[in-house]
């Protein structure tokens, strides 16, 4: 008789694995972090068990007052995890097989592979519903400064060049419109982590007389109407790693935000700029210079969306070639989502607390803004209005440009007479398009930096938030 080998799989082993590679392919390291779930589906699957008769009640008891034990353990950081029982749900059963025998039955009927794609179901949910609430409040962060700084202009740029002139609260709210598709991605995640795969088994479920619904419902895995919903193929049930992908690329594209508003606070803080002052608690000096001030959190946030999107591109590369059904890479799925989620968790608090300690210079807000070049557009529109085709105002504009650059003047300040002989629609009025209140008065379209459509657009937002 071959002498056991493996606590948890040895039977068919004559020889324990080498140390060397217990040390490679234990995930207990990283995948502990599982264990409040793992707790959830044990306690589920035992219920599930003796509504199917395959446990008594007091074995049922024993085993759910040993999980509740092993909670609180884990809770204090009292478990001993061991590298030996491989991951975190053999140690968990390992650990409670001391507390009762009952433990012994606890495996009935399930695998770990469809063990872990339960547990790991319940961290997405949870941790989505934990990105969700921190990109509310850093929603309610940037929408605060918006509101404050609806009467402050500032130029709006395309390829880094002075473009058109928009309010601050109307750039603000871009990233506010970014930050809101960020959560509906996340609550699309969520709602595909919310189907149950347990009973799938290794691959083709189980022979016994299993209640899949029960157990889902045990676990929460319910639709609108509470009716269970489960996978409905054993094999994806195991395979699938779509979740990983979809909530890493949420994190990704998040990041991705974050990182372009980061970009955009860095150039409005530098000396050549000027137009924000950074909170000190997120900012840090020079060793050797000591009149430096460096957004230090906004560089730093620009640096972990790479981190974040490696992390995607690191699951793609792993799950591309895999035959159906499990196969051991896919342990390695898990410290790259746990990091992208912690990541992009102190991220959002960081760009959240830069934001809400950012304060606007108006002063160099509205001296940046004063440049007449910015309604260049507007004289355009204008010579439209006086039924001028586009294509011929935009050329007798940019004819004005040149002029007034040959005569090293400001755009409206082009001698009347000079202005009016490169068009004979060109008014007396020409130059009351530069008036930068009048500018905004007419951008009133849907989406436009108009007063009333600011004030429109974040009443909209706080309702949503609220």
């Amino acid at each position: 008789m071959a002498k056991k080998a493996q606590a948890t799989w040895g039977g068919r082993f004559s020889k324990g694995p080498a140390e060397l590679m217990l040390a490679f392919s234990e995930s207990v390291s990283f995948d502990k972090r599982l264990a409040p779930y793992d707790i959830e589906v044990n306690k589920a699957h035992t219920a599930m068990l003796n509504h199917i008769g395959l446990l008594t009640k007091k074995e049922l008891r024993e085993i759910h007052k040993g999980l509740d034990t092993l909670s609180k353990q884990i809770a204090k950081g009292e478990l001993e995890w061991k590298a030996e029982f491989e991951d975190v749900h053999m140690n968990i059963e390992q650990a409670l097989t001391k507390i009762t025998p009952a433990a012994a039955k606890m495996h009935t009927a399930r695998s770990r592979n469809d063990q872990v794609a339960t547990d790991v179901r319940l961290f997405f949910k949870d941790a989505c519903g934990q990105v969700i609430a921190k990109l509310e409040a850093l929603l309610g962060a940037i929408l605060d400064i918006a509101d404050q700084n609806q009467g402050v202009f500032i130029p709006g740029y395309t390829h880094l060049q002075r473009a058109q002139p928009v309010s601050v609260a109307h750039h603000l709210l871009a990233y506010v419109e970014m930050f809101g598709r960020d959560i509906k991605r996340f609550e699309e995640v969520l709602e595909n982590a919310n189907w149950c795969p347990l009973g799938a088994g290794a691959i083709a479920g189980t022979t016994l007389p299993i209640d899949r619904e029960f157990t889902a419902k045990a676990l929460g895995f319910v639709n609108s109407r509470g009716k269970a919903q489960v996978t409905p193929n054993s094999m994806d049930s195991v395979a699938d790693r779509d979740l990983f992908l979809d909530f890493a690329h949420a994190c990704s594209v998040a990041a991705t935000h974050i990182s372009r508003v980061a970009e955009d606070v860095i150039i409005w803080n530098s000396s050549e700029f000027g137009y924000v002052e950074l909170p000190d608690a997120f900012c840090t000096g020079s060793s050797l210079m000591p009149q430096k001030k460096n957004p230090d959190s906004l560089e730093i946030l620009r640096g972990k969306s790479g981190r974040i999107i490696g992390n995607e591109q690191a699951l793609f590369v792993m799950v591309k070639g895999l035959p159906l059904t499990y196969n051991r890479d896919l342990q390695e799925d898990k410290p790259q989502v746990f990091d992208s989620f912690d990541q992009i968790m102190i991220s959002l608090d960081v760009l959240a607390g830069t934001i809400e300690g950012m304060e606007f210079r108006i002063d160099k807000c509205s001296e940046a803004v004063s440049d007449p070049a910015l309604l260049a557009t507007d004289l355009a529109d204008y010579l439209v209005e006086r039924g001028v085709a586009f294509r011929e105002a935009h050329h007798v504009v940019g004819a004005l440009v040149a002029l007034a650059e040959k005569l090293d003047c400001p755009l409206h300040e082009v001698p009347d007479e000079k202005a009016k002989g490169l068009h004979p629609e060109i008014g007396d009025d020409w130059v009351e398009v530069f008036d930068l209140q009048r500018a905004m008065k007419v951008r009133e379209g849907i989406g436009m930096p108009g007063p009333k459509q600011i004030r429109k657009q974040l009443a909209r937002w706080k309702k949503q938030l609220a």
